[in-house]
C-alpha cells in the first residue's frame, strides 16, 4: 500500500496501524538547518559514557541526507526511538532507517549479529517500515559475529574477579573483535551465495567448524550445534541475496562523498567508552570517535574538510556497567534522575549509573573529536529540581587542578574530588518550548554555562523524548 500523503510536499512520515491498515502520518521534522545542510559530510558521536540520545537526533536530520551509515560497534549499542504510537528500540541498524528516502549503511567497523539485525527488521516492518531490508546495505568486509561469540562473552565475564568484571553486556563484541584480529573470522563477504553456491558453502563451514572448535576447546563448557548453525546462515544468505543487502560499502560511501551527495554518520557507544580514549578497561571494544570513522567506514581524514562533527551529551551523565564514573551520585538525587530519565539500559535492562554532567570529560571529548557543535539532551528530566550541579574541575590528592585533562590512570581517575558549580532549578514544563528564549531563565543559565565551560556552542537541545520536542539555536 503506498503512503498517504496528508499535504503535498512533505518528506518524511511516521508509520500507525488503523484497523490493520498501514498508513502514514506526517511527523514535523526540526527545521531545516543551515550548518547541517551545506556540510557534506556529518558525524554525530556521543561525549560522555554512552545513552546520550543520538539516535533521535539521528532521526530527526536524517530526511536530509542521501546516507546514514553505522561504523563501529554492534548490539552493545542502542537507540531507542518515539515515533508517533511506536518506539523502536535499534541495535545495529542504523537510526536513519525511519526515513525512506535515506540509504543506511552498516560499514566495515561493525561485528553483526545477523539474528539480533533481522529481529529488529522484523520489529521494523511490523511498525510500517516495509522499506526496512531494500534501504539497508553492509559492508562485505564487516565481521559476522556467531552465537558462540556472545556466550564465550559471559563466560569471559564470568571468569574475572568480581572487582575485574568490566560489566560487558555479553552481547559477544570483545570476543567477536578478538576472532578478528587473530585473523580467524568469517566476514559478509564469505556468506555471499553459501546458499546456492556448493564450494563457498563448503569453505564457510570449513572455516565456521575451526572458529567454533577453537572456542570450544578453550570453554569446555561451550556447545555449538554445527548442522543447526550452517542451515542458519544459509537462510540469511539467500534473504540477503534477495533483497541485495551485502554490498562494497567502501565504494559505496566514497563514491557518494565524492559525488558531494550527503552523508550522516552515526558512531555508537561514546567517546569516554572508547578502546583507546576511554576508561581502559572498563571500555568497549572499538573505537567510538572520530579516528573510528575512518576505519569504520574505509575514508580518509581528508574527508572532513567538509564535514561537520555534532557531540552529544545530556545535561547530567550516566553510565552502564563498571568503572570509574567521578560525578556519581549515591543518593537520593541520583535516583531521582534515574527514575525521571528513564535510565535503564536499551541493550540490557539493567539500571544506568547517574551523575552530574562532568564538563572536564567533555573537554576530552571536544578535543580528541573537534566537535562543532553539541546537542545538550534530556533537560526537561531536570525540572522540578531545585539544585542542578556542573562539575568542572578536577582536584587531585597531591593539591594539582584540571578542567580539561582526563587521566588515563584509573588509580588517579577514582581519587579525584570534583569542584562543583551549582545553579538554581526550574518547575516549569518545558517540553513545548520551542525557542532558546522560551526556556526558564534558570534553564538557559544552565545551558550557556556548559557552554561557557566546553567552549563549544549548543546548537540544539532536547526538551523532551518525542521527536520533535527539540530546540535549534543560532550563532549571534
Amino acid at each position: 500500500m503506498k503512503p498517504i500523503l496528508l499535504k503535498k510536499g512533505h518528506k518524511q512520515f511516521i508509520p500507525f496501524q488503523i484497523k490493520n491498515q498501514l498508513l502514514y502520518k506526517f511527523a514535523s521534522s526540526i527545521t531545516p538547518d543551515k550548518d547541517i545542510i551545506k556540510e557534506n559530510v556529518v558525524v554525530v558521536l556521543g561525549t560522555q559514557w554512552g545513552d546520550e540520545g543520538k539516535g533521535k537526533l539521528i532521526d530527526q536530520i536524517s530526511n536530509q541526507f542521501d546516507f546514514v551509515a553505522r561504523v563501529q560497534g554492534g548490539s552493545n549499542a542502542g537507540h531507542t526511538i518515539k515515533s508517533g504510537n511506536h518506539k523502536f528500540a535499534m541495535h545495529l541498524v542504523p537510526s536513519g532507517i525511519l526515513n525512506p528516502k535515506s540509504q543506511c549503511v552498516v560499514g566495515n567497523g561493525v561485528v553483526v549479529h545477523l539474528p539480533t539485525m533481522f529481529d529488529e527488521i522484523k520489529s521494523l516492518e511490523a511498525g510500517g517500515i516495509h522499506w526496512a531490508k531494500k534501504n539497508l546495505k553492509v559492508s562485505d568486509r564487516a565481521h559476522i559475529l556467531f552465537d558462540f561469540h556472545q556466550q564465550v562473552d559471559g563466560m569471559q565475564e564470568g571468569q574475572r574477579a568480581e572487582k575485574d568484571q568490566i560489566g560487558t553486556t555479553k552481547k559477544g563484541i570483545g570476543p567477536c573483535y578478538s576472532s578478528k584480529m587473530n585473523r580467524e573470522n568469517l566476514r559478509f563477504c564469505d556468506l555471499v551465495d553459501i546458499h546456492k553456491d556448493p564450494k563457498k558453502r563448503e569453505d564457510f563451514f570449513a572455516k565456521f567448524k575451526l572458529i567454533a572448535g577453537n572456542h570450544m576447546t578453550r570453554f569446555p563448557l561451550l556447545k555449538v550445534n554445527l548442522q543447526e548453525e550452517l542451515e542458519k546462515y544459509m537462510n540469511f544468505s539467500r534473504i540477503m541475496s534477495e533483497n541485495n543487502m551485502i554490498s562494497n560499502t567502501v565504494h559505496l560511501i566514497n563514491e557518494a562523498i565524492d559525488t558531494k551527495q550527503k552523508v550522516l554518520i552515526e558512531c555508537a557507544n561514546a567517546t569516554m567508552l572508547s578502546i583507546d580514549f576511554g576508561t581502559y578497561p572498563f571500555v568497549t571494544s572499538s573505537n567510538c570517535d572520530i579516528g573510528g570513522v575512518c576505519t569504520g567506514l574505509g575514508v580518509s581524514p581528508k574527508c572532513f574538510k567538509d564535514s561537520f562533527v555534532i557531540g552529544v551529551t545530556k545535561c547530567y551523565c550516566t553510565r552502564v556497567g563498571s568503572g570509574p564514573f567521578p560525578t556519581e551520585l549515591f543518593d537520593e538525587t541520583g535516583e531521582q534522575l534515574r527514575k525521571a530519565g528513564h535510565e535503564f539500559g536499551t541493550t540490557t535492562g539493567r539500571p544506568r549509573r547517574c551523575g552530574w554532567i562532568d564538563t572536564v570529560a567533555l573537554n576530552y571529548a571536544v578535543m580528541i573529536n573537534r566537535i562543532d557543535a553539541f546537542i545538550l539532551t534530556k533537560l526537561d528530566v531536570l525540572t522540578g529540581m531545585k539544585e542542578i550541579k556542573i562539575g568542572y574541575k578536577y582536584i587531585y590528592p597531591d593539591g594539582s587542578e584540571s578542567t580539561v585533562d582526563f587521566p588515563a590512570d584509573l588509580r588517579k581517575l577514582e581519587n579525584v574530588k570534583v569542584a562543583y558549580k551549582t545553579f538554581k532549578g526550574w518547575n516549569q514544563d518545558i517540553s513545548k518550548c520551542k525557542t532558546f528564549d522560551s526556556l526558564p531563565k534558570e534553564a538557559q543559565d544552565l545551558v550557556l554555562e556548559i557552554e561557557k565551560l566546553t567552549r563549544c556552542f549548543i546548537k540544539y537541545i532536547g526538551v523532551g523524548p518525542d521527536r520533535s520536542e527539540i530546540i535549534i539555536r543560532e550563532k549571534n
